[in-house]
């Protein structure tokens, strides 16, 4: 019975093995340039620099105070092309260090402290009492 089933079995594993596609293409050996690889470097560096920026909880909470989603503007940046990746990375640099709320009331108060320090002196105001005390 062993001996019926060989010849058909071993016909269909040759018919198979015939139709299999045995094609393996050839290893293709470039040298690459050091700008290329320098370009991809930054590429990664860029999105990690981006990620870095998009998990720090202020900026998560100021997306969702906008109604952004976090896992959505992460999502964006990931499908951004080389070429916007390096603009928004580059502005990223260029943005005020401590940006908050906090440096500009801080900064117009220090501001308006010294306009009135400056107008008591000259004598336009009397603001402050320490300026001149014989007032």
């Amino acid at each position: 019975m062993l001996k019926s089933l060989m010849r058909p079995v071993s016909l269909l594993l040759v018919i198979a093995f015939c139709l299999l596609n045995f094609n393996v293409p050839m290893a293709q050996a470039k040298m690459l340039g050091t700008d290329s690889v320098i370009a991809g470097q930054q590429t990664v560096d860029q999105r990690a620099q981006i990620a870095d920026f998009l998990a720090r909880e202020d900026v998560k909470q100021i997306m969702t105070q906008y109604g952004v989603d976090p896992a959505e503007a992460q999502h964006r940046v990931d499908s951004l092309s080389n070429e916007e990746l390096a603009e928004f990375a580059s502005s990223i640099d260029q943005l005020p260090a401590g940006g908050s709320a906090v440096g500009a009331i801080v900064g117009a108060a220090v501001l308006v402290f010294v306009i009135l320090l400056i107008t008591d002196i000259l004598g336009f105001t009397n603001v402050f009492s320490f300026v001149n005390p014989q007032r």
